[in-house]
């Protein structure tokens, strides 16, 4: 059975090195000192690992120490929340995946709109989500358990990490799609949800690759399938959702840095130039993709097309869905 820490032992071949040391800079020159980037989750996560390579990438190309700072509650709101309270000056950054931008749709009462008041730096990778479940259940195909489910509803859940995650929205299109309308039970986080799918306590769930590929491979988790048009080299025994029984069935769960809508656009571009440039070095390409997830290199106004046009996909999802936010 696998605990948080061994997803922290999972994630950490993220970062096979240290941050770069600050250089020295002409006074008044931008950047001077070192930078912060708030992940607004927990150590241990993919989230956390994906916004540690960022901090990396961008230190070492614009010569500083980008300093990490782990401020997680709310789901989500209070590093947010935090990073929009800073100065506008580029000395403060947001690492974060894209539950970030659904926060309105999902809760109620935000303090910040993710997408007028966040500017995204760029996309860093993406990874696509595995349905798992947990391996004391009899069922070994879709069109079994979602007649199980429907015949037995109350012995079923679907567990999910967080609101607004992307395995949350894709527990939701799977009830919407099949009919089962399995009950959907959010944990704090990846590490418990997934121990608790082993256990058996939950039965289902959608997450990324990297947590579970580890379980599955270990008989702690079944997987049923992966949300992607063609299998994946990294699994190849693992069948498409839609060779499972889901046709055209594809999430994935992506992760970016933003900063505030009111620093200078310069600054924000000189970061992504940093960020692009270091998300596209051969030996980050490999580490990515040999942990399963697909390397992103955006600019900014390419970054901000892609998620107007996601989240109008997952509200729809939600309205469809009649998903109240709580």
């Amino acid at each position: 059975m696998i605990g948080r820490r061994g997803i922290l032992m999972a994630t950490s071949g993220l970062l096979a090195v240290p941050l770069a040391a600050p250089a020295v800079h002409a006074q008044g020159a931008w950047p001077n000192r070192n930078i912060r980037m708030i992940v607004p989750y927990p150590p241990g996560g993919a989230t956390d690992a994906m916004s540690r390579l960022a901090a990396q990438k961008i230190g070492e190309k614009l010569g500083v120490s980008v300093v990490v700072e782990n401020r997680s509650g709310a789901n989500g709101q209070v590093g947010s929340q935090a990073m929009l309270q800073a100065p506008a000056d580029g000395y403060t950054i947001l690492g974060s995946a894209s539950i970030h931008v659904m926060a309105r749709h999902v809760m109620r009462n935000v303090p910040y709109d993710p997408v007028a008041d966040f500017v995204p730096v760029a996309r860093t990778a993406r990874g696509p989500l595995v349905l798992v479940m947990s391996p004391s259940r009899p069922q070994r195909t879709i069109p079994e358990i979602v007649e199980a489910a429907k015949r037995n509803p109350a012995q079923w859940s679907f567990a999910t990490s967080s609101l607004g995650s992307a395995g949350h929205l894709g527990t939701i299109e799977f009830n919407r799609v099949t009919g089962a309308n399995i009950e959907i039970v959010g944990y704090r986080g990846t590490a418990p949800a997934l121990t608790d799918v082993a256990a058996g306590n939950a039965h289902l769930m959608f997450d990324p690759v990297l947590a579970t590929l580890p379980m599955i491979r270990g008989g702690q988790l079944r997987g049923l399938g992966i949300a992607t048009a063609a299998r994946t080299p990294l699994a190849p025994e693992l069948p498409t959702l839609a060779e499972a029984g889901l046709p055209g069935f594809e999430f994935y769960s992506w992760y970016g840095v933003w900063a505030s809508r009111a620093v200078p656009a310069e600054l924000v571009a000189r970061m992504n130039a940093a960020l692009v440039e270091g998300m596209r070095e051969t030996a980050v390409v490999e580490r990515l993709t040999g942990l399963g997830f697909e390397p992103l290199a955006e600019t900014v106004a390419e970054a901000e097309r892609f998620i107007v046009a996601d989240v109008a996909r997952n509200a729809e999802l939600l309205r469809i869905a009649n998903f109240q936010p709580e």
